[in-house]
C-alpha cells in the first residue's frame, strides 16, 4: 500500500474523547447512513443552536441562516407571485429596500402602513398575504401590538402570515409566536451574537407546513449557517441571559441621565407593557439639538468608550448616526417620510460601568458645544 493512499483514510478514534462542549463539525458532507447526510441540510452544530434558541422562544421549530438579512429573504419566498406585502412605516433601511426590491420583482404589491395606529390597522389591504413588521421598531422604539396586528390581518385573510423581526426585543423580552405571529425571526448577529464577530439569522415557527417550506428553501438555496458561525453563536447563548441583563439595568440607567443633558432634545424608548414587551435593554435614540447636529463627528471623536462602527447590541458601546448608517440606502424622501433626521442618534450601551460611559458621553457632548460655540463666535455679526 502506497503512503499516500495510507494518510487520506487515517481518523483519530474519537468515539472515547467525550468532549466538555460539542466540537465544531468543519465537514460538508456525512457518512450515507448519517442524520445529517450534507452540511447544506444540516450540520450538528447549526441543530443545536436552533435547539436552544427555539427552547428559549418555547417554539416548535428552529432554522438558522447565514445572516439576518437572508432569513427575511427566505422568508419573503412564502410569498406567492403578484401577492400583498404589508410592511411597517418605520423599519430597519436595508429590510425596506429589500422589500421594495422583492415586490417589484416578483409582481408584489407592497403597501406601507403605520402599524403603531390604528387607522394604519384599518387600511390593511382586504387581500393582504404578509405583514412584516419590527417592535420595538427601527428607529424611534415605537411598539406594535402583535395580537391586535395578527387579529385584523387574519379577518382580511386567515391564511396571510403574520412575521414580527423582534431582534431588539430578543426572546428574553418579547415572544411573538405567543401574540398571534406566524413567524418570529432575528438577525443573530446582534444580541444573540453579542461580541461583533459572527454573522447569522434565526427563523422560529409553530406551524409544521410553514417550516417544512422554509426547511426546503433553505435546502435548495444554500443559505443555511455555517458550522463555525453555529459554535460561536452556540458559545455566545451561554451568556445571553447575563448580557441582556447588564443591558437592561444600564439602559434603564442612563434614560434619567439622558433626558436632563441640555444637549439632548427628546430620548426615545420602547413602552415596556409587562405583558407583550416584558423589560428591554441596550439601544436607545435621542435627537440632539439642532444647534449641534453640524458638529456631530466632533462628538463621535471625542468618545473614547463607544465605537462608530456598524456592529450593534454587543458588549462594547456604539453610537450611530441612521441617517447617513443603518438607514443610508433610502432615498431622501424615503427617510423624510420615516422622519429621520441627521439629529436623530442612536446610542447602543454594552457592558461597560455605567460612571464610564456617563462621564464619556458628558465631555463628547461639551466637546461638540464648544465647537459649535467656536463657529458661532466666529460668524460675522
Amino acid at each position: 500500500m502506497n503512503v499516500s493512499t495510507e494518510i487520506l483514510h487515517i481518523r483519530v478514534d474519537d468515539r472515547e474523547a467525550h468532549p466538555s462542549v460539542t466540537p465544531i463539525y468543519q465537514c460538508s458532507a456525512f457518512s450515507a447512513d448519517s442524520a445529517f447526510f450534507y452540511s447544506r441540510k444540516a450540520n450538528p452544530n447549526v441543530t443545536e443552536l436552533e435547539q436552544v434558541v427555539a427552547a428559549l422562544e418555547g417554539s416548535e421549530y428552529a432554522l438558522a441562516y447565514s445572516t439576518g438579512m437572508s432569513a427575511i429573504y427566505m422568508v419573503l419566498e412564502l410569498l406567492k407571485p403578484g401577492g400583498s406585502l404589508v410592511i411597517n412605516k418605520y423599519i430597519y433601511g436595508c429590510s425596506y429596500k429589500l422589500f421594495q426590491r422583492y415586490a417589484a420583482r416578483i409582481g408584489a404589491k407592497l403597501t406601507i402602513l403605520d402599524l403603531t395606529t390604528e387607522s394604519g390597522l384599518k387600511e390593511l389591504p382586504s387581500d393582504v398575504d404578509m405583514v412584516i413588521f419590527e417592535t420595538p421598531t427601527n428607529p424611534f422604539l415605537k411598539d406594535i401590538d402583535i395580537h391586535a396586528v395578527s387579529k385584523a390581518v387574519k379577518q382580511n385573510n386567515p391564511h396571510a402570515l403574520v412575521v414580527v423581526d423582534n431582534t431588539w426585543a430578543t426572546p428574553i423580552f418579547q415572544k411573538p409566536l405567543n401574540f398571534g405571529a406566524d413567524i418570529s425571526l432575528y438577525s443573530a448577529t446582534k444580541y444573540f451574537s453579542g461580541h461583533s464577530d459572527v454573522m447569522g439569522g434565526l427563523v422560529l415557527v409553530n406551524n409544521e407546513m410553514i417550516y417544512t417550506r422554509l426547511l426546503e428553501g433553505r435546502f435548495y438555496s444554500g443559505s443555511i449557517l455555517a458550522p463555525n458561525s453555529a459554535w460561536l453563536l452556540r458559545r455566545s447563548m451561554q451568556t445571553f441571559n447575563l448580557r441582556m441583563e447588564k443591558h437592561s439595568n444600564t439602559t434603564s440607567s442612563m434614560l434619567n441621565y439622558l433626558r436632563e443633558l441640555p444637549f439632548i432634545e427628546h430620548v426615545y424608548y420602547p413602552r415596556v407593557d409587562g405583558k407583550q414587551l416584558t423589560g428591554y435593554g441596550g439601544i436607545v435614540f435621542v435627537d440632539i439639538r439642532p444647534d449641534l447636529v453640524p458638529f456631530y463627528k466632533t462628538f463621535t471623536s471625542s468618545l473614547k468608550w463607544f465605537g462608530t462602527g456598524t456592529g450593534m447590541a454587543c458588549v462594547t458601546s456604539m453610537v450611530a448616526q441612521p441617517f447617513s448608517g443603518s438607514h443610508a440606502s433610502m432615498t431622501e424622501q424615503e427617510k423624510a417620510d420615516m422622519g429621520i433626521e441627521k439629529g436623530l442618534v442612536r446610542l447602543c450601551f454594552g457592558l461597560e460601568a455605567l460612571e464610564d460611559l456617563k462621564e464619556d458621553l458628558l465631555q463628547a457632548f461639551v466637546a461638540m458645544e464648544n465647537m459649535a460655540n467656536q463657529k458661532s463666535a466666529l460668524k460675522p455679526a
